[in-house]
This record gives structure tokens, sequence and C-alpha cells, in this order.
């Protein structure tokens, strides 16, 4: 059933805590904004050409500055 039904994204507290997860590939960044176990955002980019060269690490790094950069107007 969970493959079928697609989740809801529901409305932030905007005193509440916010959790950002996210995930860097060979192909793209993405990422994920949660409020108490429930999805905010979604947010996800192919990486530019430039980025095919970099390190892991630095692929990771990259993704939680561009989620940073997306959601600071529920962050800040």
């Amino acid at each position: 059933e969970q493959l079928t039904t697609a989740p809801i994204l529901t409305v932030p507290d905007p005193n509440g805590d916010f959790t950002v997860v996210t995930n860097a590939s060979g192909e793209g960044l993405g990422g994920i904004l949660l409020q108490n176990g429930h999805v905010i955002a979604y947010e996800s980019r192919k990486l530019k050409l430039h980025e095919h060269n970099y390190a892991p690490h630095d692929l990771e790094l990259s993704a939680i500055v561009h989620a940073l950069q997306m959601w600071r107007h529920y962050l800040l």
C-alpha cells in the first residue's frame, strides 16, 4: 500500500524543530525537510557538469548546502 499512495505534505509549525535529510549520488543532489517525522518539502537537482568530478564527501556537503539554501526561510 505504501508504494501506491503518495506522501502528503504538511503545513509546518514555525515554532517547531525541523530535520533536514540530504543525499548525493553520481547523478544529483536531494533532500527532504521534515518536522515531527512528517514531510514538509522535497528538493532535488541534477549535478552540474563540473560536479561530476567532485569527491563523494564534497557532493554530500554540496547537498547539505543546497538544502539549507532552499529552505532557509523555514530554518531561520
